[in-house]
């Protein structure tokens, strides 16, 4: 018994790298490529951020971190070790970005 649970543990392990895979795909098919980082994000697991390469930037939460750098892995894009200047330095924002920032810092 043991064992069948096992397998089914490993096989919903391996329907969500492949769907987290899929999504990646996608996002650097629409960007003209991406690069991406992984960020530990407590008991809901890990936050894939995804930069474009004409700086369109979206992200994706993994139920685990082991997950989600199986994902980024398989899915062959670069992965950076934290979201540094240089690496953020490539995402573009617009003007919904702004007036959203700035609704955050008064209080919006």
């Amino acid at each position: 018994m043991a064992d069948t649970q096992q397998v089914e543990v490993d096989q919903k392990t391996e329907r969500k790298v492949a769907r987290l895979v899929r999504q990646i795909g996608t996002f650097a098919k629409a960007h003209g490529g991406a690069e991406g980082q992984v960020a530990y994000i407590g008991e809901r697991g890990a936050r894939i951020v995804l930069v474009g390469e004409d700086g369109g930037w979206g992200d994706l939460v993994a139920p685990t971190y082991e997950i989600a750098e199986q994902a980024v892995a398989k899915s062959g894009i670069t992965v950076h070790e934290s979201f540094d200047g240089e690496f953020a330095a490539k995402v573009t924002t617009g003007p919904y970005e702004w007036k959203r920032m700035a609704g955050i810092q008064v209080g919006g």
